[in-house]
């Protein structure tokens, strides 16, 4: 069991602010400061003999080497009844092939001094190795054999399975907001397979069996749905011709056609009544928005990113308009408040307010006070300072961001798995830059309607006072 980064079925609870500086690392690829037209710095790809895609960004200030396996595949391509099992797949690929036994690759990558461990999203699978750069070849050995010869026992995936139910139980049931958040993201999406959680319902998960999991792997883990991402103190030509030993001589299969699964236009305003034990209220308001593409629509691109401006200027900052107007003064309605964007993703995206009242106001006053901001700009506009200060921080979270290795290679997968092009980071960072205050008003009055509105109201129920902090699963190495 791996340590995930923050996981995607919770995203609802994070705030804006760190919901912002996530979205800036996904802008990272090629940025300011970078020699993006040296060929030995900019980030190359190529398409190895079997399909595979290969990606390389040489970063030569440190000795070391991120090397990532990214699958396009992630919790929207599973079907009902079978939820969760690309997570519990993500698990079970560490538990061996017919030269590795279970357990052994963790160690020998910490052998070798590196480090390792893997994430599950709606999107895409990834598993990453950081290492001493004169190493890789002994990831990339140990990588390719996993991902074409995973290969455990029964037994073994029925006890992985537990695992996973634990998790489940500590991350989700034990989390008022993150339960919300599920019910929230079920009653907002009719087709979209964003309806269903990442870690998966405990009722599918209870009956998952070892062949859906060796099902799901069989008919999504080829090298034409998957890139090699290498970032670091490497040679292009040297990290390909590796690439092409040890993954382009794989066999190439064939990737499984994908249904599209098109959510229909919402045609009136959904609310949610929520209850689950809890020391406050809470309230949710999702609106449905146009994602990202950076291709052929250029009019849903600039709405998309005038919605992330805005949701900047609503929450990413300290003392931002949400924080100032909602939680301070004699007036103010909520404990804490927040903004997120989602901007780009292989599904469609909503645009997130949230905050938790204080003692005495409800949760339909706080709905009614988030509104009102977005309101207020929809009639008034942002100004130009308030600008001027998100797109300076976007500056400087680029600069900040070029020290990690393993930023530089996530981002270039991410945006692998989203089907954009290797220079994704650029372009976002320019278009962001030339959002005009009066696109932000726009979208404001635009999207911000009931139509396309689900709000998921938290009810705080009795605690139970006699019950006990749930120890971390077994095994779990989160």
């Amino acid at each position: 069991m791996k340590r995930h980064p923050p996981s995607q079925h919770i995203w609802l609870q994070i705030c804006g602010g760190l919901a912002f500086s996530a979205l800036l690392g996904l802008a990272q690829a090629q940025t300011p400061g970078t020699d993006t037209s040296s060929s030995t710095t900019k980030a190359q790809q190529f398409t190895l003999a079997n399909g595979m895609t290969l990606i390389v960004k040489p970063d030569p200030r440190a000795p070391t080497a991120v090397h990532m396996v990214w699958v396009r595949v992630g919790s929207m391509d599973e079907v009902d009844g079978a939820s969760g099992v690309a997570h519990v797949l993500e698990h079970m690929m560490f538990k061996g092939t017919p030269s590795v036994k279970a357990g052994e690759f963790s160690r020998r990558v910490a052998a070798l001094g590196g480090r390792e461990n893997a994430f599950t999203s709606r999107d895409y699978t990834g598993y990453y190795q950081q290492i001493p750069a004169n190493r890789l070849a002994d990831v990339m050995q140990l990588e390719a054999d996993r991902f074409a010869n995973n290969q455990w026992p029964d037994e073994e995936f029925k006890k992985e399975l537990e695992v996973v139910k634990e998790e489940r139980r500590l991350r989700t049931e034990d989390n008022p907001h993150a339960l919300l958040n599920e019910a929230l993201n079920a009653t907002a999406f009719v087709a979209s397979p964003y309806r269903r959680p990442i870690v998966g319902w405990m009722s599918d998960l209870q009956s998952l069996t070892p062949a859906d999991a060796r099902d799901f792997y069989q008919r999504w883990y080829v090298p034409a749905n998957a890139a090699v991402v290498v970032a670091g103190d490497v040679d292009v030509a040297q990290v390909r011709a590796l690439a092409e030993k040890y993954y382009g001589s794989l066999p190439s299969g064939t990737l499984a056609a994908r249904k599209p699964r098109v959510e229909p236009q919402q045609a009136g305003i959904k609310r949610l009544a929520f209850k689950a034990p809890a020391e406050q209220a809470y309230v949710a308001l999702a609106f449905k928005v146009p994602s990202l593409t950076l291709q052929a629509d250029a009019a849903q691109d600039t709405d998309a990113l005038a919605l992330t401006v805005l949701a900047a200027v609503l929450d990413g900052y300290s003392g931002a308009r949400l924080e100032r107007n909602l939680t301070q003064g004699p007036d103010r309605l909520a404990d804490s408040v927040g903004a997120y964007n989602g901007l780009w993703g292989r599904g469609p995206q909503m645009f997130m307010l949230v905050g938790v009242p204080i003692a005495g106001k409800t949760t339909e006053q706080v709905e009614q006070g988030l509104r009102a901001q977005v309101q207020r700009i929809a009639f008034e506009g942002v100004t130009e300072a308030e600008l001027a200060r998100v797109k300076t921080q976007w500056v400087a979270s680029e600069v900040y961001k070029l020290d990690s290795l393993f930023n530089q290679a996530r981002e270039l997968g991410t945006q692998w798995a989203q089907g954009l092009a290797l220079d994704a980071g650029e372009q976002l960072i320019q278009k962001l830059r030339a959002v005009t205050a009066d696109q932000v008003k726009q979208v404001a009055a635009r999207y911000f309607g009931d139509d396309q509105l689900t709000v998921a109201q938290l009810l705080p129920q009795p605690l139970d006072k006699n019950r006990k902090p749930r120890p971390a699963a077994a095994g779990s190495r989160h």
